[in-house]
């Protein structure tokens, strides 16, 4: 499976920037106002967060390793 840079880029967005948040948003929301299940629901987004970034840095070396053989 190759990755557009276009899916790769909006992945990385996701990963380093959404998830993140919506965690933290999550988490001190829960906090003030009672939600449910804070620490279900922020484990999730850390879970599906830290599988993005393993896929992408796998994404990432592929890419490079095919920028490097087309190079030579």
């Amino acid at each position: 499976m190759t990755m557009t840079d276009r899916t790769y880029d909006t992945l990385k967005l996701i990963a380093q920037l959404l998830l993140p948040a919506l965690g933290t948003l999550y988490a001190a929301l829960a906090g003030i106002w009672g939600f449910p299940m804070a620490e279900a629901v922020v484990g999730t987004l850390t879970a599906v967060d830290t599988f993005l970034g393993a896929l992408l840095a796998w994404e990432k070396k592929k890419y490079d390793q095919r920028e490097t053989e087309e190079s030579e």
